[in-house]
């Protein structure tokens, strides 16, 4: 009886172990599938439309600063000046528009502080850099008449003592050395 037990205890343990995925050399770790969302047009201003391209940032606290963005009603404010500064702030970070004197959105200015990385940025920087931490990043995202004209990612890596700042592109490719 008591042997009977111990070999089903073995393969009590032993078993599960082959249910477990194997992994191969040719996975495509690293890669997700994305699907590209349409521009949001935020009001028409006369003849003119403001465009806004929402990021794709897996952050919740800034998907829903940009949300709360898109549903800003600038109405009456706008009239009268040559340009109109709109500002949100939450605790990550900032959203800045500039508007024109017709109300159309001429630029906005995204700064965050500590977000949660997209999978492509974690994974090239830790197969580009093994053994380093981490420590700190910061994410900049600029548009300027609809145009996305910079959108990037500012690590600073730790390893012991050293420190290493870089610049990535939200898809995982490394900009450069930020030194």
């Amino acid at each position: 009886m008591k042997t009977l037990i111990i070999i089903a205890f073995i393969f009590g343990i032993h078993l599960p172990s082959y249910s477990q995925n194997k992994t191969t050399e040719d996975n495509n770790e690293g890669t997700i599938n994305t699907i590209d969302l349409p521009e949001v047009v935020i009001k028409s201003a006369g003849k003119d439309f403001s465009y806004y391209l929402p990021d794709k940032n897996p952050d919740p606290s800034i998907r829903q600063l940009q949300s709360e963005f898109i549903a800003y009603n600038l109405g009456k404010d706008f009239e009268g000046f040559d340009s109109y500064l709109v500002m949100l702030e939450v605790k990550k970070g900032i959203l800045t528009a500039t508007y024109d004197g017709k109300g159309k959105l001429t630029s906005v200015v995204e700064k965050y502080n500590n977000t949660m990385l997209p999978p492509p940025v974690i994974y090239s920087v830790y197969k580009a850099y093994p053994g380093w931490q981490i420590v700190n990043d910061k994410y900049l995202y600029t548009q300027q008449n609809g145009d996305i004209t910079k959108k990037e990612y500012n690590l600073k890596l730790k390893k012991n003592n050293e420190v290493l700042k870089l610049k990535v592109h939200p898809n995982g490719d490394i900009i450069a050395d930020a030194d």
